[in-house]
């Protein structure tokens, strides 16, 4: 598709200044969002993250339990209470942490296209422009500190490259950081190990690959004892029994066929599921295809029609994009698995326990998809000999101007 002469000339004048333009475009998201909810937004679970924060911030208390596994937020925000700033420095600061989200979003698409600005433009106008994911910068909740830190592992993960002790140590704690986030946030830690041992895995020298892989042995007690310590307090069997796709709302519910054979008292959490699965696969099967539905289609119960148009428009042919993106091997290939490994790891957990009503736990991994999406749609209008094959080698497509927007 040829496009427009007067487009074409408006975006060859408008790109010089891209960056102030994707500045601007922030900027303008957050004071939206800022007037749309009245300033800091108080919802659902910001009582008991916000109650934390004061234990923290004024006796140093660190609350055991189930927050102490959202440790980090709780700590975030007694940070901005000691300060005096309250709610507002609170999102102040989530603001200025997606501030540097988003420079990651550019700068490591633009890694991964070999310099190509154009697509880690568009990569950075998603990650702004989608308002699943800007909006929570003003909510007093894990999730924009959470999807901040998501893209700023990828940024720092793409760093890598370069080999310098200094982004091997930025990316190490931002993957710790991540890991407090939230319960799940191990995920993003999970899918930078996998890429490391599909690079090892693919070495001539195998000796590395089989180390790693008896240092998976010798660590999975351990591994074992973190996850039920991580599901110690969620009650999945609850949600199974009463077949929940969204956490409390019954309405979309997957209904018994024939009663259900429960784990014994005193079986683990994680020893809870397989039992579970083993004894009952039709019903899990049915609960979690149910729940795969409900996370990656975009149509909530709860949202208007325009919502949902919007997703299945945008967010379902990136999808697409996105897959076709992980299998090219002319991206960096531990980028295409961590990538690929943030969204599907985030997915494999969602399918096991319990999907929201909105779409917090799905945002988070939003990034990786449009990422992935755009490198594969900014790829697709290359010139014959500039475009980067898949796994079967495709033929090329012709240069657009997209090519001259990144030169």
């Amino acid at each position: 598709m040829r496009i427009p002469s007067p487009i074409r000339s408006l975006a060859l004048r408008l790109w010089p200044h891209h960056r102030a333009l994707l500045a601007g475009l922030w900027v303008l998201m957050q004071l939206l969002f800022w007037r749309k909810f009245g300033g800091p937004h108080f919802a659902n679970d910001s009582a008991r993250y916000l109650e934390y924060a004061h234990g923290i911030a004024e006796r140093g208390y660190f609350e055991p339990g189930h927050n102490l596994r959202y440790v980090l937020y709780p700590l975030f925000q007694s940070g901005w209470l000691r300060l005096g700033l309250g709610w507002p420095g609170i999102v102040a600061g989530q603001m200025a942490v997606s501030a540097l989200a988003t420079r990651a979003i550019y700068r490591g698409t633009r890694r991964l296209a070999r310099g190509g600005r154009g697509a880690a433009a568009l990569a950075a106008l998603a990650f702004i422009a989608w308002p699943d994911i800007q909006q929570f910068n003003v909510f007093l909740l894990t999730e924009s500190l959470f999807i901040s830190l998501v893209a700023l592992s990828f940024g720092t993960f793409t760093s890598v490259k370069t080999g310098r002790p200094r982004a091997w140590a930025l990316l190490l704690l931002v993957l710790a950081l991540a890991a407090l986030a939230r319960p799940n946030g191990f995920v993003v830690g999970l899918a930078a190990a996998l890429a490391g041992l599909d690079a090892l895995r693919r070495r001539s020298d195998r000796r590395p690959w089989r180390a790693a892989l008896l240092g998976l042995v010798l660590l999975a007690p351990l591994l074992w004892a973190a996850l039920n310590h991580q599901l110690a307090t969620f009650y999945l069997m609850d949600t199974y029994q009463r077949g929940e796709l969204i956490f409390r709302y019954q309405l979309w519910a997957v209904h018994q066929t024939a009663p259900l054979d429960m784990p014994p008292p005193g079986t683990g959490p994680a020893a809870r599921v397989l039992y579970f699965g083993v004894h009952n696969p039709l019903y899990l099967g049915r609960l979690m295809l149910g729940k795969l539905f409900v996370f990656v289609s975009y149509l909530k119960p709860h949202y208007s029609l325009a919502h949902r148009v919007l997703g299945v428009l945008v967010l379902w042919p990136a999808y697409w994009l996105a897959a076709c993106g992980a299998r090219r091997r002319g991206i960096w290939r531990p980028a295409r698995v961590f990538l690929a490994g943030v969204f599907l790891l985030q997915t494999a957990i969602i399918m096991l326990t319990v999907d929201d009503w909105d779409v917090r736990f799905l945002a988070p991994v939003l990034p990786a998809v449009f990422v992935l999406a755009i490198l594969e749609l900014a790829n697709r209008v290359n010139a014959p000999g500039q475009r980067l094959p898949t796994s079967q080698g495709r033929p090329p497509y012709r240069r657009r101007l997209s090519d001259r927007l990144a030169e």
